[in-house]
């Protein structure tokens, strides 16, 4: 092939490449190659194209062999640089550089500008491959080249710049190239002389970037000091390359006075740098200025952390003795410490290990063992060996440290520190001698150690009393160790106990001791000595200057004997407000410091903090039990809070240990403030107790400190206080001393005189104690003003009282002598003044008004003044004195009681009020007894019973109960007002308090036996009499009532109510006759009749009585109390006509009271119980409870109705009970039993609902009720019924064996049953005995049945009802004994005979029909059913002609179900349910005929109806019984049918009911189908 050829391959494949055809392209190479073998075009395009084909191992190769060929052409050079970069094989990358550099090398004479670009291309691959020197070498000819193009400084400035960034770099590695440092010098240098201005920011930055170059170039510290020079030069506010220079003296070592001078520059610049301080506190440390040096070390670590700087601070800190704190700074060293710095590593770990042993405590020895392991070699080293020994000791462990030791002695016996640690060994030995040598021996081999010399003085101070006065011993060892250590504390705090203690040179010792702490700030007994001594010195400003400063500096939770003492000294200066918190402060500290927790409660106490104070006394009562200032401080403050009672417990915990005075006077003080407030309530009782003990407390005290008057003052306030009691409650017993009675003598007795006397001995004790004190005058006045207050039957002692008088009123005036400015001393010489021995009104006048100018606000002067001026009659001033006091006090109760006595005169209709408002406020006699007045005046008013006034006085205000408890409260003290006594009785009836009444007109008639007062005598004994009536003692009712003239209606008509309860019915008539002719109105007489009228029916006069009532109706104020005994005798006697016609009349007066409403709805249910319509008796009750929903005794008695006339409704009756239980109380105890009866008759029993069932009401209605024996009888059933239930669930009772003592309980509680209800009580009776001989029955106990029924029929034989018991339970043991076997004839006529002695028991006549049942007669069952019914209908009892039609459908249906033909027995069941459904609407009786259309026409339409009205019943009233029976016989009925449809309905239904076994009964029945 010809050249030409060649050129037209090379063309074709150039086109190839260019079309991306690179296959073609290497075809038409590879044809150039044949032809010519070293071909450079052919050869590049062969590298291209395998490039670009992904062969990069053939493109590399074609393009090398381009190079050997034309070494200098660009094209391959090109080619291979492109190959390299987007191929990432590593041979590849690292070939790269060399392909650059020959780029670099070619481009340079041709092309400068690619050139360049090659060149950056260069630096980033050596950049990024970390080879600076190449870099730094590249970047040097970029320079040359640009220089050479002479381009701007500006540009080479950046070069320059660039240069410095990539190579700074270099400076981070460990292996740093010395000729890459100097290029980098280099570039540095050229951008200084580059850049302008100078000085400039650039330029500063630059030269700052130098200088940090510099500093991390330690071969280069002559450049770095001139570069540091010269930039301070031109910027002589940097303080950057004085921190460089600092930092590189810090690492040197060098502190010379031009470093010194370096730091003072670098503080001057930045007083906050770091560096300037650690070279201070370093060069201080060289020094032995260990102060300063810990100050600049521990500012200079705050800025910056350094290694050495923690060591050096450490090591000051050790000099001083700061061990703890160094071991954190070695510690804190070590964190910061280089890896490679070791030898630094190892003198942390050794200053570590020596602080942490001297430190002292188990867990600083922990740490030092940990330290000692952590130090290489620590084994070979003797003194780190004895360190070790050291921190075995401090742990406790003797035996460790004595191997050591002797270890250490055996190896280096002259090694002072092994010697020094034998000898600590010795002394946690107790061997004190050995102990002495070892430490002489130390420091006889080492001189110069302070520690030594301590550690004898100390040695010498512990052995005793001797070797501490020995001046060369203990203190001569202490010296010298002060010498050698003058930074060690403990030496200065025992030498300051050889000055305090030995020398006596207070002194010197506050020096040591102030020179101690001072060393050592957490050496808290040098700091409390030190304090203590300077306030016993009384330079307080030093005391408080270094509390202070020692509080500053604390913590919380620590330094707790600066704060306590510093709090004890704001509590000693007053500045209690101040005490507190730094009293709380060191409870922080130390929270069991009893002693602190006083000194909080003082501090509390004196800011009048009293809640706070008693807290803290009691943490101190806990902390220290003993204390008994803790105890006496917290009942002083609940005395000072009113909790005397609290007080009073405390005080005597106190006085059972010791007669401490304090306690004692407290104690006294707090039960007369508790009998001064019993007195205010009127109870006299408990506060003579109270005075009495007062005496008796406040007289031990005198005994110890006969000298203080105010003990005598307390004692006399005590007696005196007896004047306010009733006077035969006010009998004190006396210490015989305080008697005026031989001191060896037992106490004595003294009434109310005579301890008012003992009183005024003890006041005139306190004047001759302290005679210029007024108050104590006072005190005495007042006491001969209660001593002339007192009762004075004679003559003689009325004369003896106004003597008495004169010298209270004299005692005042002294009073008033020596104080007049005291209000109180006015006022009570103005009292006196008034009294009726004196009667100076002009003078108590003048005394009034004084103690009101003295005072204003003087609420009692100005009641006083208005007390004077109404009894001078002076209405309008007395008004108006009274008023002001009501505006200054309106809680003032005198001044009230002004008001109402000015109301009462005037005729106000506010007297009642007012006197009602008094009562409120307090008890006072007065205000008691005027509000009693107008209650019972106004309840003695029988016309106003309609009037507002009356509603609001009396009912709206609670008058009768609230005037009863004020006036009981006024006869306890004032026991001689007969007028009281009847008014607190007339009280208590209407309350129907009998016997509070019976009580109080028995003493108001024995108090008026020796009056002359005939009239109000005649009152108090018919009241008296009416009260015995009440009361039921009838014998003494009538004595009383023929002790009276007998010429008032109420005496004639008590009288013959008396009569009448006492049986003497004659008499009674009489005594009415008498009445009859007295009463003077039309309705009195209606009422006497009608009583005349209901004791001729008592005589059985019917006619008479019937004529009497007849009479009372024809009156003109006929009254419906006639009407309704007209009813009630038809009722008794079936009268039907008779009472329906009174009833009717009855109904014709219109709207009634309550009782007559009641009394009306039960006269109407009886009487349609009469008639026969049982039904209609539920819903008259309902009627009329309808109209009077809020009267509860309607509520009661359709609580009763239910359960005997409509049982089904017994859930109703059951709540009609509750509502009348919550509506009132008094027939709330009654409806409860209703309540529990309707549970029973609904079943309810625990097992449905625990918390509403018939046991849980019934025993609520014996605990409300307990002498009811109806109540323990329905007791009895209800756990007849919890025992039924569990034999029905098949759990065993819980109740058995309470049959017999229910029964003894009731029989016992018809005993005490009043006459009238004896034949029900009786009755009642016998259905216990019959109910318990069932429930023995029941749980299968018939010889205790028998038993029982045995017992009774030897009291009384001819018992019928016993007999029956008794045959029933022979008949069942009958039953049970032959297996079911037939009766005897015998046995029979027996029992048949025995039901007939019981005609009206329709229990026996069910009995027997179930007995006849069982033998299979039902002919004779069917026959007993119907006598049963026959007897039902007799009686009227609609429940059991409901049970006698239902229990013979019942027995008829039995044969229907079995298949026994004829009709007789449908018919039975036919007729008996109709009968049922004609006397109300019962579900027993439907599924009856249900079951019958079942039996008859099981597929008919009409069973399937009948079912369905039971089994998709929406009542709850339905039992669940009759809704599963059929709801069983439907699903049967259907299954018959194969109606699927309405078997899943009835299913569905059943699932939503919960009745599983109906699901099981089908899946029983699909199953048989199957």
């Amino acid at each position: 092939m010809s050249s030409k050829e060649v050129k037209t391959a090379l063309k074709s494949a150039r086109e190839a490449i260019k079309n991306k055809e690179f296959k073609e392209a290497l075809k038409h190479c590879k044809a150039v190659l044949k032809l010519e073998k070293n071909n450079y075009n052919a050869w590049v395009f062969i590298g291209l194209a395998a490039s670009e084909l992904d062969q990069p191992d053939q493109s590399q190769s074609a393009y090398k062999k381009a190079v050997e060929l034309e070494p200098e052409q660009l094209l391959a050079w090109q080619g291979l640089a492109n190959l390299y970069e987007k191929t990432d094989q590593w041979d590849f990358k690292v070939e790269l550089p060399n392909v650059y550099q020959k780029l670099v090398e070619l481009y340079a004479s041709s092309d400068k500008k690619k050139c360049y670009e090659v060149i950056k291309k260069l630096s980033e691959t050596y950049q990024s491959d970390k080879e600076y020197l190449k870099l730094a070498k590249v970047w040097l000819q970029l320079i040359q080249l640009k220089q050479e193009d002479a381009v701007d400084k500006k540009e080479l400035l950046e070069l320059w710049q660039e240069m410095t960034q990539l190579l700074s770099e270099c400076l981070n590695e460990d292996e740093q190239d010395n000729e890459t440092q100097q290029h980098l010098i280099t570039a540095f240098e050229n951008i200084l002389v580059l850049t302008e201005p100078v000085p400039g920011e650039k330029h500063k930055k630059i030269s700052a970037d130098y200088v940090k170059c510099l500093s991390k170039l330690p071969q280069e510290e002559a450049k770095m000091k001139e570069a540091c020079e010269s930039m301070l030069s031109h910027y002589p506010s940097q303080s950057y390359p004085l921190e460089v220079l600092c930092s590189h003296y810090l690492k040197t070592g060098i502190l010379n006075e031009d470093t010194i001078s370096c730091f003072h520059r670098l503080l001057d610049l930045a007083p906050n740098c770091g560096l300037g301080h650690l070279g201070l506190g370093t060069k201080a440390l060289q020094e032995g200025r260990y102060k300063d040096a810990i100050k600049d070390l521990s500012q200079g670590l705050k800025k910056m952390g350094c290694s050495t700087g923690w060591h050096s601070l450490a090591e000051a800190q050790f000099k001083v003795h700061r061990y703890s704190d160094s071991a954190i700074s070695c510690s804190q060293g070590l964190l910061t410490c280089a890896s490679g710095d070791k030898e630094l590593r190892v003198k942390l770990l050794r200053l570590k290990l020596e602080t942490s042993v001297r430190s002292g405590g188990e867990k600083a020895a922990d740490q030092a063992l940990e330290t000692f392991s952590q130090i290489p070699d620590a084994e070979k080293d003797p003194v780190l060996v004895a360190l070790k020994g050291r921190a075995y000791l401090n742990k406790g462990q003797i035996d460790q440290a004595l191997k050591v030791s002797s270890g250490l002695v055996a190896s280096n016996p002259n090694l002072a520190q092994g010697l020094a640690l034998r000898g600590l060994v010795h002394l946690a030995e107790g061997q004190q001698q050995l102990a002495e040598q070892s430490f002489l021996n130390a420091a006889s081999q080492s001189p110069n150690c302070g520690e030594y010399y301590f550690l004898l003085g100390q040695l010498y101070w512990d052995m005793g009393e001797e070797t501490r006065k020995d001046r060369s011993k203990a203190h001569t060892h202490l010296l010298k160790a002060a010498k050698l250590e003058p930074h060690l504390g403990c030496v200065f705090r025992y030498l300051g106990h050889y000055y305090r203690e030995v020398a006596n040179d207070r002194g010197r010792a506050r020096g040591c001791y102030k020179k101690a702490f001072e060393l050592d700030n957490e050496d808290a007994e040098s700091g409390t000595a030190s304090v203590d001594l300077s306030m016993e010195q009384g330079d307080m400003d030093t005391a408080l200057a270094t509390l202070e400063s020692v509080i500053e500096k604390a913590t919380p939770g620590s330094a707790k004997w600066a704060w306590m003492r510093r709090g004890l000294y704001y509590l000693k200066v007053g500045e209690h407000q101040k005490a507190i918190p730094d009293l709380q402060a060191a409870l922080r500290a130390d929270p069991e410091d009893w002693v602190c927790w006083e000194c909080l409660g003082e501090a509390y106490l004196n800011r009048r903090s009293f809640t706070a104070a008693l807290k803290a006394f009691g943490k101190a009562h806990q902390l220290q039990p003993n204390s008994i200032y803790s105890v006496y401080q917290a009942a002083a403050i609940k005395q000072t809070l009113g909790k005397f009672k609290e007080a009073v417990a405390e005080y005597l915990q106190i006085t059972a240990q010791q007669d401490y005075v304090p306690a004692l006077k407290g104690l006294g003080e707090c039960q007369l403030s508790l009998a001064k407030s019993l007195m205010e309530d009127c109870r006299d009782g408990g506060a003579a107790d109270l005075i009495q003990q007062a005496i008796q407390n406040l007289f031990r005290a005198v005994e110890l400190r006969p000298d203080l008057s105010c003990l005598w003052k307390l004692l006399g306030d005590a007696c005196t206080a007896v004047s306010t009691v009733s006077p035969n409650r006010a009998q004190v017993l006396m210490p015989a001393p305080l008697a005026g009675l031989d001191p060896n003598s037992q106490g004595h007795m003294l009434n109310q005189a005579q301890t008012l006397k003992v009183g005024e001995r003890c006041y005139a004790r306190a004047l001759k104690l302290m005679s210029e004190a007024p108050s104590l005058w006072y005190d005495l006045g007042l006491n001969y003003y209660r001593q002339s207050s007192l009762p004075c039957p004679t003559e003689g002692e009325q004369n003896s009282q106004s003597m008495v008088l004169e010298k209270a009123q004299q005692c005042l005036k002294k009073a008033i002598m020596m104080d007049s400015g005291n209000h109180s001393y006015w006022n009570a010489l103005g009292v006196i003044s008034m009294n009726k021995g004196l009667e100076n009104f002009a003078l108590a006048q003048h005394c009034f008004i004084k103690s009101i100018q003295v005072e204003p606000n003087n609420v009692v002067a100005w009641t006083n003044l208005g007390t004077l001026y109404l009894k001078k009659d002076n209405i309008e001033l007395a008004h108006e004195a009274f008023k002001i006091a009501q505006s200054l006090e309106p809680l003032y109760v005198n001044c009230w009681i002004g008001q109402a006595l000015i109301a009462e005169r005037v005729g106000s209709y506010d007297t009642m009020d007012l006197f009602r408002h008094t009562t409120e406020l307090s008890t006072h006699m007065e205000g008691v007894k005027g509000y009693a007045f107008w209650v019972c005046s106004t309840l003695l008013d029988k016309s106003n019973r309609d009037s507002e006034l009356y509603r609001y006085n009396i009912v709206q205000m609670n008058a009768i109960s609230a005037a009863q408890v004020a006036l009981s409260k006024y006869t306890e003290r004032i026991q001689s007002d007969p007028e009281a006594f009847i008014m607190l009785g007339y009280l208590n009836e209407h309350l129907q308090l009998k016997r509070q009444a019976l009580q109080a007109y028995q003493r108001a008639v024995e108090l008026l036996q020796s009056m002359s007062s005939t009239d109000e005598k005649a009152f108090a004994l018919g009241s008296y009499g009416r009260a015995l009536c009440t009361a039921g003692q009838w014998e003494e009712a009538v004595h009383v009532y023929n002790s009276t003239p007998l010429q008032e209606l109420s005496d004639l008509v008590g009288l013959a109510l008396a009569y009448c309860r006492a049986g003497l019915i004659p008499e009674s008539i009489s005594a009415y006759e008498r009445a009859l002719a007295v009463a003077s109105s039309e309705k009195e007489k209606a009422y006497i009749l009608t009583a005349l009228a209901l004791l001729q029916h008592r005589q059985g006069n019917l006619d008479s009585a019937k004529t009497l009532l007849f009479k009372c109706s024809m009156l003109k104020e006929p009254i419906s109390e006639s009407l309704l005994c007209l009813c009630a005798l038809g009722l008794v006697h079936s009268d039907a006509t008779l009472a329906a016609a009174a009833l009717t009349e009855l109904l014709k007066q219109g709207s009634a009271s309550g009782s007559v409403v009641e009394q009306q709805c039960l006269l109407t249910c009886t009487l349609l119980a009469l008639q026969g319509n049982y039904s209609a008796v539920q819903r008259e009750v309902s009627r009329a409870v309808h109209s009077n929903p809020g009267n509860p005794s309607l509520w009661a008695l359709l609580s009763r109705v239910v359960p005997q006339y409509y049982p089904r409704k017994a859930n109703g009756g059951a709540m009609a009970g509750q509502v009348a239980c919550l509506s009132s109380m008094t027939q709330g105890k009654r409806a409860l039993l209703y309540s529990g009866v309707n549970q029973l008759a609904n079943g309810r029993h625990s097992g449905e609902d625990s918390y509403r069932n018939a046991l849980k009401t019934m025993q609520r209605a014996v605990l409300l009720c307990p002498d009811d024996p109806a109540a323990w009888a329905g007791l009895m059933a209800a756990c007849h019924t919890e025992n039924t239930s569990c034999y029905l669930t098949g759990s065993a009772p819980c109740r058995q064996g309470l049959e017999k003592t229910l029964m003894a309980v009731v029989s016992e509680k018809v005993r005490s049953v009043e006459e009238i209800e004896r034949p029900l009580a009786q009755t009642l009776e016998g259905w216990v005995l019959q109910q318990a001989v069932t429930g023995l029955t029941l749980a299968g106990q018939l010889e205790q049945a028998e038993a029982l029924c045995s017992q009774v029929l030897n009291v009384s034989p001819e018992h019928p009802a016993v007999m029956l018991s008794l045959r029933q339970v022979q008949c069942q043991r009958l039953l049970l004994a032959d297996g079911g076997t037939v009766l005897p004839d015998s046995v029979l006529e027996q029992l048949n005979n025995t039901v007939m002695m019981n005609p009206t028991n329709l229990g026996a006549w069910h009995w027997l029909a179930e007995v006849y049942r069982s033998q299979g007669l039902l002919v004779q069952a069917v026959m007993a059913y119907r006598q049963s019914l026959q007897l039902a209908s007799q009686l009227g009892l609609h429940g059991s002609q409901v049970s006698s039609l239902i229990r013979l459908a019942l027995l008829a249906l039995g044969p229907c179900m079995a298949g026994v033909p004829g009709n007789d027995w449908k018919d039975l069941v036919l007729e008996a349910t109709t009968e049922v459904l004609k006397l109300g609407s019962f579900p027993m009786a439907h599924l009856f005929q249900a079951l019958l259309q079942y039996v008859t026409k099981m597929a008919a339409r009409e069973t399937r109806r009948l079912l369905e009205r039971l089994v998709y019943v929406s009542s709850q009233d339905f039992p669940v019984t009759v809704v599963q029976v059929a709801s069983w016989y439907l699903l049967r009925h259907l299954h018959a049918k194969n109606d699927q449809e309405l078997i899943t309905v009835l299913l569905q239904h059943a699932k939503m009911k919960g009745d599983q076994r109906l699901l099981e009964f089908d899946s029983l029945l699909a199953s048989l189908s199957s």
